[in-house]
């Protein structure tokens, strides 16, 4: 039954996305049906194969051993600081492993590894759709550079793109997580599902924006210069190293900053709303957004629970909801953790719309209007792509 639940909730989001396009007849049809088959492949591949469970279990433990060579530093920094009374101190525990990992990734982009890999890996993937080098490109490098890495590595682009190609580049960007941040979210939840999602918000990424916004087949379409992504690292491997550990230390201080802003917010509305209507804050969300988790596929038991959750992430972020995840999972059943687990792990978010419309206001303040104006919009697209993610996954736990 949750496997057909599952398959009818994969058939609304698809059907929502449908309804929501501004050029139904231009859809190609034949890049979403190939992206869909893909990503049926991979998610089968990474959860029911002995071989794809490996090399995911390979990819986990190595990101878990690149923590360890960051709590190294933290170590040496903060000492004793590093546990009270037994407890980890989030920000040093978690947080500030960003600031290795982001070095590290700093350094793969100066030497090229990174850009080359994108860029055959996203052109490869549009000799198979059909679909624009610079969209592909996009969602390839969003895996690993979050939002505004990934749109800035390809602002030569800007005054070439349609309003609808802007669309799908910033819809790839929203849906995605940084790399530099995966290292942070799998010390709180299954590593596993964290690194699915990153596969998957790619390929929902470029389904959903392209039924949403299609480019149709007349575009003008460029290979992407990767030395964009060489220059953004540094000049030099010494710069790159700096640069790469001075944006770690600056993510984490601001999501320290957000979580103290956005948990105390929370409290205080919850408190709020409890005196006033007898249900909290997050009671409320969890009623309003459980129907889309009953569509996920997530069991009865953990709807509500979920519901709140994906409402905790889309008004805060998705730190917040993984920490409130953290708390409760032990009363969660396997399904409905890794359900939500894959739909958390996202930028999708009422921030986000800011961060992304900032960005290219940065390079194109003609183009930074045009995202501004759709901003609710891609807000919505970016979260039926989680949605989508995460129902897929749930078919096959």
């Amino acid at each position: 039954m949750s496997i057909l639940i599952g398959i009818l909730g994969i058939m609304v989001f698809l059907g929502i996305a449908f309804l929501m396009s501004n050029k139904k007849k231009e859809i190609n049809f034949k890049a979403v049906g190939i992206l869909f088959g893909l990503q049926l492949v991979a998610t089968v591949f990474m959860l029911k194969t002995t071989v794809g469970m490996k090399i995911i279990e390979g990819i986990s433990n190595g990101v878990a051993k690149v923590m360890g060579y960051a709590g190294d530093g933290i170590e040496f920094v903060f000492g004793g600081l590093m546990f009270q009374d037994g407890a980890s101190v989030f920000f040093i525990n978690v947080l500030l492993i960003m600031v290795f990992t982001s070095t590290v990734l700093s350094i793969l982009t100066y030497i090229g590894v990174l850009p080359l890999g994108i860029k055959y890996v996203g052109g490869l993937l549009s000799n198979i759709t059909g679909l624009p080098k610079v969209e592909t490109f996009t969602a390839v490098s969003s895996m690993f550079f979050g939002q505004s890495e990934s749109l800035l590595a390809i602002k030569g682009q800007f005054p070439k793109l349609t309003n609808n190609r802007m669309f799908i580049v910033s819809t790839s960007a929203m849906a995605s997580v940084s790399a530099s941040i995966i290292g942070s979210y799998m010390t709180m939840l299954e590593p596993k599902y964290i690194l699915i999602a990153m596969v998957l918000n790619m390929f929902n990424g470029l389904i959903i924006a392209s039924i949403v916004s299609p480019v149709g087949k007349d575009f003008q379409d460029d290979d992407v210069d990767t030395k964009e992504l060489q220059k953004s690292s540094g000049d030099s491997l010494f710069d790159a190293i700096s640069n790469g550990a001075l944006d770690g230390g600056k993510v984490a201080l601001i999501i320290g900053a957000m979580l103290i802003a956005f948990i105390g917010l929370i409290a205080m509305f919850n408190g709020m709303f409890d005196a006033i209507f007898g249900l909290t804050l997050q009671e409320i969300l969890g009623y309003i957004f459980a129907p889309f988790a009953f569509l996920m596929g997530v069991p009865a038991a953990d709807v509500l629970n979920v519901g709140n959750l994906m409402g905790t992430k889309l008004v805060a972020n998705e730190f917040v909801a993984m920490l409130d995840l953290v708390n409760i999972k032990g009363e969660m059943t396997a399904k409905g953790l890794g359900i939500v687990t894959v739909f958390l792990t996202s930028f999708a978010a009422i921030g986000s719309i800011g961060m992304i419309s900032g960005t290219v206001q940065a390079v194109s303040g003609a183009k930074g209007k045009v995202v501004a104006k759709f901003g609710l919009k891609l807000l919505f697209t970016a979260t039926i792509v989680s949605l989508m993610s995460a129902t897929i996954v749930g078919l096959f736990i």
